[in-house]
């Protein structure tokens, strides 16, 4: 029997080129400002128009401020992008939403949750985060500028078919250990290429405990183990989410869809090329001491030590060591930390600033912490203000900022300064990823709150 990743795969397939790519369909395409301006150019330059412009949607949210949208970019750069994307889409007739529009945020956020992206789906972006869409049970992926600008044109793409993986995470998650710190554990034991030619789905008891939002979280991360995509089968946790929302199917078409979805799953007998198996027992909360996203450990451990490091990779974990100030063998809880972001298509979603605000509730921020809390969409931000939790997070003098990429990346204000600290809750942790020289440490949203209220890096077990 196939997987799910061949079922999906195969039903868009319009061609198999022999010795070649296959053809394969697209159902959706998403547009940001900053990988699109070319792909625009390169339809102009060939007198083209996008094949079918209604299953492509534009968003800004790279170069977006989080403060003072209702006002012109500051930064020349990111208005200039921010106004070419809304150029092109009015001038290609594509759907756009805009900064202060009601459902503008982030892509990889904004897709899901008005039920653009839908099971069975192959989805393309710009954009390598594009897996987080998977966590629907979609076939969802980044692609380059050059494959915009076909799909676009096409409403195909060119690809290599990828091999398939499946990961297991059988047991029930231990207090404080959240979808985080499973996609923090995986890409430490798998590094940040175990997974590199493979498609990931993901199963076992955690994760049909997890809710849409911690599957989102679990898919967004599946790129930083190397992988081409990941992604969870459908079942009723998903049609609960999607149920009702703006593009979702309605009546009896919805009826008609969620028995279709039904059939989207891997049988007992799929054969998968690789299949690796974890114990929810071994996984804790966890931060990152390190400059990739597998160089992390358990938040009540060490940072390892250099004779436990395999020698070819001894020259590079010293370096990021040296990067972070850290050094081999010390503990990391107590650190003194100077910043704090809440957000980015990781952990920008509701269920996010419920946990941080579960944590922080009745307690201050920290003196001597910046704190950059920033939803993944205004429709989360909706939410928070309906929910009480912006007074819960006011009280605690924390306040909320507008919806963007944010401190995920130094392509807007929100930059971190050179050697200062942060406790992100984004995806990635590069040299200079969050501003140049700035040392990122990446963690749940959970251990973010703890590290938030205290000024160190926290065990938030001790809050729970």
């Amino acid at each position: 029997m196939n997987t799910l990743f061949d079922k999906i795969w195969d039903r868009h397939v319009v061609q198999v080129i022999e010795d070649g790519p296959t053809q394969l369909y697209i159902d959706r395409l998403y547009c940001h400002e900053v990988t699109s301006p070319q792909a625009f150019d390169g339809l102009r330059r060939r007198n083209l128009k996008c094949f079918r412009p209604e299953r492509i949607f534009c968003m800004p949210d790279h170069n977006t401020p989080t403060h003072d949208q209702d006002k012109p970019i500051a930064d020349p750069v990111s208005r200039r992008q921010v106004e070419t994307l809304k150029a092109n889409a009015g001038y290609f007739g594509l759907a756009h939403y805009g900064m202060m529009h009601r459902d503008n945020g982030i892509i990889h956020v904004v897709g899901p949750e008005k039920g653009l992206s839908l099971p069975g789906m192959t989805i393309v972006c710009g954009d390598s985060h594009t897996s987080t869409h998977g966590a629907v049970g979609a076939v969802a992926f980044g692609i380059g500028t050059s494959e915009v600008e076909m799909v676009m044109a096409t409403q195909c793409i060119l690809q290599q078919k990828p091999k398939s993986m499946r990961i297991t995470i059988d047991g029930i998650l231990g207090k404080g250990a959240t979808a985080k710190d499973v996609a923090l554990y995986l890409m430490a034991r798998l590094s940040t290429s175990g997974a590199t030619g493979y498609f990931v789905e993901y199963s076992g008891q955690v994760v049909r405990n997890m809710s849409m939002e911690g599957r989102l979280t679990l898919c967004n991360l599946s790129i930083e183990m190397g992988a081409r995509g990941g992604f969870v089968a459908p079942d009723d946790t998903t049609f609960e989410y999607l149920k009702d929302k703006d593009y979702a199917p309605k009546g009896a078409e919805w009826d008609k869809a969620v028995a279709y979805w039904r059939t989207l799953g891997s049988g007992g007998d799929a054969v998968f090329d690789k299949e690796l198996h974890f114990d929810a027992a071994d996984i804790e909360p966890r931060i990152t001491y390190g400059t990739n996203p597998g160089m992390g450990v358990g938040i009540s451990d060490a940072v390892p030590t250099l004779d436990s490091v395999d020698e070819k990779g001894r020259e590079s974990f010293v370096k990021a060591l040296d990067y972070m100030g850290f050094k081999p063998g010390e503990k990391l809880l107590g650190r003194k930390i100077d910043y704090l972001f809440l957000g980015a298509c990781t952990n920008g979603r509701i269920e996010d600033f419920r946990a941080f605000a579960s944590v922080v509730k009745g307690r201050s921020k920290a003196a001597g912490v910046t704190a950059w809390l920033v939803p993944g969409s205004w429709n989360v931000y909706r939410q928070i203000c309906g929910e009480g939790i912006d007074r819960v997070l006011s009280d605690a003098g924390f306040e909320i900022r507008q919806p963007g990429c944010s401190a995920c990346l130094a392509m807007n204000d929100d930059k971190v300064p050179p050697g200062k600290y942060c406790v992100s809750t984004s995806n990635r942790n590069f040299e200079g990823r969050q501003g140049p020289g700035a040392r990122t440490i990446l963690a749940s949203p959970l251990t973010a709150a703890a590290a938030a209220v205290t000024g160190v890096i926290t065990d938030p077990r001790d809050f729970l």
